[in-house]
């Protein structure tokens, strides 16, 4: 395994009899937690400081051997501050003793300058999203996040009192998608996903005249969008659009795609819904819904993820002022309670002021050039291409390396560095290519080009290690 003398082992307490580090019959939660994957990865967390996991061996031969891993992951893309974080553990320690606990139905203190620090005179995010034409609301998740904004767009052509379609938006009944997108696991917004495999015996959206149609068409196409719109914009009532395809394989748009789309929303009376829950703070700016002219307006916009720190799962629900619910008909537990709004301000007011988004633009040019180098040139077996910005980066597959997916990532764990896979597009229409699975190169922001060289150096010893055992 590739040394990383930046990488000193962690230290952490040592193991107890109640705690053992080698034996699996000590990890309870091996058959205690419900297993979604099928079969989980045999390995166990015993710790983490900043990009440095301390793994252990559960099975095996080698089983009670610890390993220090790189993450090139943030916990499904979420920890952006890497573990540990002073920044993060002062916010929680002081939230806890002073910030109480009020819902959204009381006015937080905590929650007023979290909001003035965003969408305030000077704020983070002001001109983006201007106080008088937006409002916010928190929910536990990116996929919460997904349906609330869905429930404002179907809210929108609604009459509240009457209960019906409002006048003139009865029509509107086709909510736009795309092939390969990823919004959530949430019965609401399954619908948006073009995958079979998550949909088929679950519940779907209600029967017409109050339900909606989901249409998939191909993402980074804009003839296809303008084409679509041409025969159906009257009866859009929404697009809803990741600004990066995540899951389909960290899909990049051609320029301009983007802000094509919202204009084909405005001209034809659309609302565009954006998520950003995965690409928030990892292209190198807070919002990847951006271009060489600046923002691109939404209507609807969802962030989620880093936006916890990695310590708290939440989103945040940016809409238009005349996008609400019914009242009472969107009430949530978790909407910007004063803990979460103490973790988020500390958490982005650490990453303005050591210029973390800035870093990772360059950053991220050097992980392009390192990992098509180092990956795809080299093992063309198992790479076809690497594609990505700033943090979030896609190493696509080929069949062979697919067929043998697990095997690739314990290799690539037990090589010293921790990656997820994204499912990859698929086949798709349009006449596009088969996107495969993509390995997902995603570390927190504080990744230095340091850390970025051994994840790199870690990954090739992988794939070296991967084909010599399966020549």
């Amino acid at each position: 395994m590739t040394s990383a003398p930046d990488f000193p082992r962690i230290e952490l307490p040592e193991m107890t009899h109640e705690n053992p580090s080698g034996t699996t019959d000590a990890w309870f939660d091996r058959t205690m937690h419900m297993d979604q994957y099928g079969a989980r990865l045999p390995f166990g967390s015993l710790g983490a400081k900043g990009l440095t996991h301390r793994f252990v061996e559960l099975s095996g031969a080698d089983q009670g051997q610890e390993l220090d891993v790189l993450d090139a992951s943030g916990g499904y893309a979420s920890a952006c501050l890497g573990a540990g974080s002073p920044v993060v553990g002062a916010a929680l320690t002081r939230a806890v003793a002073e910030a109480g606990y009020v819902t959204d139905e009381i006015h937080s203190w905590e929650r007023a300058k979290l909001l003035a620090f965003l969408f305030g005179e000077g704020g983070l995010w002001a001109e983006r999203f201007p106080a008088d034409q937006y409002h916010v609301a928190g929910r536990n998740s990116g996929s919460e996040g997904m349906e609330l904004a869905l429930r404002l767009a179907l809210e929108h052509r609604f009459d509240h009192r009457r209960l019906r379609p409002a006048e003139g938006r009865g029509q509107r009944d086709i909510v736009l998608a795309f092939e390969g997108a990823w919004h959530g696991w949430t019965g609401g917004v399954l619908p948006l996903l073009n995958k079979r495999h998550y949909r088929v015996g679950l519940p779907s959206v209600a029967a017409e005249p109050y339900g909606f149609t989901v249409r998939h068409i191909p993402f980074g196409q804009v003839d296809a969008a303008r084409d679509f719109f041409a025969r159906h914009g009257d009866r859009v009532l929404a697009v809803v659009v990741e600004a990066v395809q995540g899951d389909a394989g960290i899909i990049v748009p051609p320029a301009g795609y983007l802000r094509e789309v919202a204009r084909l929303c405005t001209d034809s009376g659309a609302l565009l819904v954006a998520d950003e829950v995965l690409t928030f703070a990892k292209t190198g700016q807070f919002f990847a819904m951006t271009d060489e002219q600046g923002p691109i307006p939404t209507d609807v916009t969802v962030v989620g993820k880093s936006l916890g720190m990695g310590a708290l799962s939440t989103s945040m629900v940016i809409a238009r002022r005349h996008l609400t619910v019914r009242a009472t008909g969107a009430i949530s537990t978790s909407d910007l309670r004063p803990l979460t709004c103490a973790v988020i301000r500390a958490g982005l007011e650490h990453i303005q002021s050591e210029g973390l988004l800035e870093r990772s633009r360059e950053l991220g040019e050097h992980l392009a050039k390192r990992l098509d180098e180092e990956l795809v040139t080299p093992y063309p077996e198992l790479y076809t291409e690497s594609r990505g910005a700033g943090v979030m980066h896609g190493v696509e597959l080929t069949r062979r390396a697919a067929d043998r997916l697990g095997e690739l990532r314990e290799t690539m764990i037990r090589s010293g560095v921790f990656v997820e896979f994204m499912g990859g597009a698929g086949r798709r229409s349009g006449n596009l290519r088969y996107v495969f699975p993509t390995m997902r190169v995603a570390p927190p922001l504080i990744c230095t080009t340091a850390d970025a060289d051994a994840v790199v150096e870690r990954l090739a010893a992988g794939s070296r290690r991967f084909l010599e055992t399966h020549a």
